[in-house]
């Protein structure tokens, strides 16, 4: 008989809620199912909260609300909704922040809501910096990157940090409109996207040297993507191959999660490290779902889809 998993957690992504009508990405082509996606959450909740033996935790992996919210003056709403949603599991919520978020609102102002699921005891980075890292089970590590370290969202345009961001994408990204990666060489580049700070990075590679010392096992969450084979040539973060050399130059990581691509993408990369991008809620029609359960043995993870999300077994 097979070993029972050691714990199990949740994953979501995208849920971009809105209390509007149906409506289209950028492109004109994708519908987004804005008012439903609340109903798809409130479903995952349901499901995650009776499971037997409990969930360990939930990742939501960023962008809880869509950014129509700002234009609607409906965000604080519609936040309301969400967490009063994820507030019914009987476990905690690890939470990314995604671009939709700081449509919506500024870092600072997000410091101060549910969606700030940092420990306030925890250590560096230094200044507004997101990420932190826990253990939820024996050697066993969680790393929630913030992948909007380096970005010009949510950030006061007098901050050296904004500054440094601009002065980034404007040398990649020659376009009027910061938001389109029309005839770029490397389309990351764009102001729906982000990076990671060298404080950030020099921090993450401090916490895979203590978690490789101590025979951990890593699971990171971010809401980009880092490796280009599991999203596509856009939606990756800027700096995706700095915070991809720190995991290779450890060997305690064993997967990566984000968000950001609703197609959603999956990849083993050469160093072995999964890389798992989740489809997104907002794009999943009411009579599906997107959302899953992730099984941890000694040896691998099992993760169980529900809708759009597939099955998946993640040897290490």
């Amino acid at each position: 008989m097979e070993a029972a998993p050691l714990f199990s957690f949740g994953v979501i992504a995208d849920i971009q809620y809105a209390d509007a009508e149906d409506g289209y990405d950028f492109g004109g082509c994708r519908r987004r199912y804005y008012r439903h996606s609340l109903g798809l959450l409130r479903g995952a909740v349901e499901e995650w909260a009776t499971a037997r033996p409990p969930l360990a935790f939930v990742l939501q992996l960023g962008d809880c609300i869509d950014g129509l919210n700002a234009r609607s003056g409906g965000a604080e709403g519609a936040l309301e909704q969400v967490l009063a949603a994820l507030g019914q599991l009987p476990v905690p919520v690890h939470h990314a922040w995604g671009n939709h978020e700081f449509y919506n609102f500024s870092r600072a102002r997000l410091a101060h809501t549910g969606l700030n699921s940092r420990p306030a005891a925890a250590g560096p980075p230094a200044q507004d910096c997101q990420a932190y890292h826990c253990s939820p089970a024996p050697r066993f590590r969680l790393v929630v990157l913030d992948a909007y370290d380096l970005s010009i969202l949510g950030r006061d345009p007098d901050s050296p940090r904004y500054q440094e961001s601009l002065r980034l994408l404007r040398e990649k990204n020659p376009n009027d409109n910061l938001n389109s990666p029309a005839g770029l060489k490397e389309p990351r580049f764009v102001e729906f996207n982000g990076g990671f700070s060298q404080a950030q990075l020099d921090w993450f590679n401090e916490v895979l040297k203590f978690s490789d010392e101590n025979q951990e096992k890593v699971v990171v969450m971010g809401h980009l993507p880092i490796h280009p084979d599991a999203s596509d040539r856009v939606c990756l973060a800027w700096n995706y191959e700095d915070a991809l050399s720190v995991i290779h130059s450890h060997q305690c990581v064993v997967c990566f999660l984000a968000g950001h691509l609703h197609d959603g993408g999956y990849c083993l990369d050469s160093h072995g490290v999964h890389h798992l991008t989740l489809e997104g809620v907002i794009e999943t029609p009411p009579e599906s779902s997107a959302f899953g359960t992730i099984y941890v043995y000694e040896d691998k993870m099992v993760l169980k889809g529900r809708g759009r999300i597939s099955d998946r077994v993640m040897h290490f």
